[in-house]
């Protein structure tokens, strides 16, 4: 992790709240609390070394091995999102998202896939689906690709920016290659799930799967939803489901076309905490 990494990760949002004083005991302290936080950030994994002396791993199921990497898309996992100085091992309730994911994967388990996280963090679900998949190339992008904690000849880590029209296209829209399932969980702000979705929507192979993380984060938190903006992808979704017409100033006309002529079924979740969307391909 990179001290610019850190510092907006941990800092920024306090930064921009505190008073003068604050902010400048804060820029002070950056520094030192990255130092103290270098001892606790954990080694990179080489997969492909650590896959020959845990082979069993490629026979587990999807929760098994989210719980074994530290994934939040498992039952349980160990808070990820704190300062690696302050972590403690307590193991506590995730978004509990794979029996819904064992359903839709489970056929595509033996296949050579092209799957694609926008939001890989860590890349902690990366290193569960490297053998889960275990004939599958893993592509993982995030707007902290230093944040990343392993490699392999089948995992490919990137810079993206899913907030940003043109990072979607510069990274991900000009690459030579379509995805078999494409996993949206970056901000979950209004804006990010929309154009994520029907921007890269076309970069899914047939029969491909889309999945959107974390749906209902625009109705249940204002900070994903700042102007109150009217419609976000759920409500878009459930309009498209109960073949409604709809409008966002965030969708292009040819991409809406193409959306609409081209997605098979969408489903929407509730899992432990919130709601998760899976749209299939035709």
């Amino acid at each position: 992790m990179k001290l610019k990494t850190f510092y907006k990760i941990y800092y920024k949002h306090r930064i921009l709240k505190a008073n003068l004083f604050l902010k400048i005991y804060l820029i002070i302290i950056v520094p030192i609390r990255y130092l103290l936080n270098i001892p606790f950030l954990p080694k990179k994994i080489n997969l492909d070394d650590h896959s020959k002396k845990n082979a069993y791993l490629f026979d587990k199921e999807l929760d098994f091995l989210f719980e074994k990497f530290n994934s939040d898309k498992g039952n349980f996992y160990i808070n990820q999102y704190s300062q690696p100085m302050k972590k403690k091992n307590i193991r506590i309730n995730a978004h509990g998202y794979s029996d819904i994911y064992e359903k839709y994967f489970f056929s595509k388990k033996q296949k050579k896939n092209n799957i694609l996280e926008i939001g890989s963090f860590y890349g902690n679900a990366a290193a569960a689906f490297f053998y889960y998949f275990k004939n599958s190339k893993i592509y993982s992008g995030d707007i902290f690709p230093d944040l990343f904690r392993y490699n392999s000849e089948r995992l490919e880590n990137f810079y993206i920016n899913s907030s940003r029209e043109d990072s979607l296209n510069r990274d991900l829209l000009s690459k030579n290659i379509n995805f078999d399932i494409i996993i949206e969980d970056a901000s979950h702000s209004l804006k990010d799930q929309i154009i994520s979705l029907f921007m890269l929507f076309k970069k899914l192979s047939s029969e491909g799967l889309f999945i959107v993380e974390e749906l209902d984060f625009p109705e249940t938190r204002k900070d994903m939803n700042l102007k109150n903006e009217y419609p976000d992808l759920k409500q878009i979704l459930i309009s498209i489901k109960s073949n409604k017409d709809f409008n966002s100033k965030y969708i292009n006309n040819l991409d809406k076309k193409y959306f609409l002529e081209n997605f098979k079924t969408i489903e929407i979740f509730k899992s432990k905490f919130n709601e998760v969307a899976v749209i299939q391909k035709k």
